[in-house]
C-alpha cells in the first residue's frame, strides 16, 4: 500500500502546481498536522481515497474548521485495508493555554486510556504522531522535544511505523527522513513523502471500523465508510 505523508508545510508541488497524475497510485493520506484547513479540504476533493489527520501544536483552528472530507483520528485507532492506525497528535507542552500540547504525563495519560482497545487489536501498525519521539529525531528545546512515552509504545506494541512531523527540515542541516528504533521505522513526514506500507488485506478498501475516543475503552464506534 503507498501511503502519502504530509506534515507541517503545505506542499507546492501538490497544491499551486497539482496535477491528478501526480497522486496515482496513493491508497491513503495520513497527515501529521500543523496543515491549514483548506489544503487537506482541497486534496479530498481531488482523490478519492481516505485523508487521515492529527492535530498539530498549530492548530487550534481545527476546532473551529476542520478540514472537509477528511478524518481526525486523535486518540482512535482506525483500520484500513488490514492496517491497524492509532493516531496521538499534539506536541510537548510549552505554552499554558495552548489546545493541543501535553506534558508528558498527559501523553502517557492518553496511552494508558487506549490500552484496552490496543490489546483487542493486538497493537497497530501505524502510530500516527505530530511530535517525535524522545531522543529519535526531535531536538533539544523543549517545543521540539519529542516524547519518552512514544518509546514506551513503540518497546510494548512494535508498530512497523511511527510516522511525525514537526520538526522542520530546515531546522538543521542534520536533517533525517528516516530512522530506526528497534522494529519500528520512524519517519518524518516534513512536507510530503512515500512510503510502503506492508497490505495485509489488498481487497478491502473501505475504513471498516474506528475506536471512539469519547466512549468507553470498551465500546467500538459504528462502521463507517
Amino acid at each position: 500500500m503507498q501511503v502519502l505523508v504530509l506534515s507541517d508545510i503545505e506542499s507546492e508541488y501538490l497544491w499551486d502546481h497539482f496535477e491528478k497524475e501526480k497522486l496515482e497510485g496513493i491508497d491513503l493520506i495520513l497527515s501529521c498536522g500543523d496543515l491549514k484547513p483548506d489544503y487537506l479540504a482541497f486534496l479530498a476533493t481531488l482523490v478519492k481515497v481516505p485523508i487521515l489527520y492529527v492535530r498539530g501544536n498549530h492548530d487550534d483552528r481545527y476546532e473551529q474548521d476542520p478540514p472537509g472530507g477528511c478524518d481526525c483520528i486523535e486518540d482512535q485507532i482506525v483500520e484500513y485495508r488490514g492496517v491497524r492506525i492509532m493516531g496521538l497528535g499534539g506536541s510537548m507542552r510549552y505554552r499554558p493555554d495552548a489546545i493541543n500540547m501535553y506534558t508528558e504525563r498527559q501523553m502517557a495519560r492518553r496511552i494508558r486510556k487506549r490500552r484496552w482497545a490496543l490489546s483487542r487489536t493486538h497493537g497497530v501498525d501505524i502510530l500516527l504522531t505530530h511530535a517525535p519521539a524522545k531522543g529519535v529525531g526531535d531536538a533539544s528545546d523543549l517545543a521540539h522535544q519529542g516524547f519518552e512515552s512514544f518509546l514506551g509504545f513503540m518497546d510494548r506494541y512494535h508498530p512497523g511505523f511511527l510516522i511525525h512531523g514537526h520538526v522542520h527540515a530546515n531546522y538543521s542541516h542534520r536533517f533525517v527522513r528516516e530512522r530506526a528504533y528497534h522494529d519500528t521505522k520512524v519517519i518524518n513526514g516534513y512536507e510530503r513523502y512515500i512510503i510502503t506500507v506492508p497490505d495485509p488485506h489488498p481487497e478491502q478498501t473501505t475504513l471498516i471500523w474506528r475506536t471512539k475516543r469519547k466512549e468507553k475503552d470498551d465500546e467500538f464506534g459504528a462502521l463507517f465508510h
